[in-house]
């Protein structure tokens, strides 16, 4: 049977990961590796935290990108309005509510994982062999630990 719980621990509070993460993010948007940058780009289109709505702007202007505009895209996917609501409720949350963004930066590279169509199968899953459980958009990963 697959663990259960988190096959991480972490001393760094949500609100400070997210800090961490987007500072990568960032870096990635910035980047001259479209591979790289365009996902970045991509994500802060659809959450319309930049004066530009269309992506070939963005990419032109994408030196100029600052922590803040990932942060606010960081805080929009997670449904709070700005970073300052975010960062204010975040830390008060599981570490599950960002597991996706862990694992987005291979935080669960060194475990088995095994990728299903929805949480629901997932769940379905988990409940006759274990592993911890991390939504992904419309997917969910199980991570894989022995007990």
């Amino acid at each position: 049977m697959w663990s259960t719980s988190c096959p991480i621990s972490s001393s760094v509070s949500n609100s400070d990961y997210l800090r961490e993460h987007a500072r990568r993010l960032l870096r990635h948007a910035r980047d001259d590796d479209m591979s790289a940058s365009m996902p970045v780009l991509r994500r802060l289109l659809a959450a319309q935290v930049t004066r530009t709505d269309r992506l070939s702007d963005l990419h032109a202007i994408r030196a100029e990108l600052q922590l803040k505009h990932l942060l606010a895209m960081l805080a929009a996917e997670l449904g709070y309005v700005n970073w300052d609501a975010c960062k204010g409720e975040i830390d008060a949350q599981p570490g599950a509510a960002i597991d996706h963004y862990r694992l987005d930066a291979g935080a669960f590279n060194d475990f088995e994982m095994n990728w299903f169509a929805s949480e629901a199968e997932a769940l379905h899953w988990q409940r006759g062999n274990g592993g911890y459980i991390v939504r992904y958009g419309e997917q969910a990963v199980a991570i894989l630990k022995r007990e």
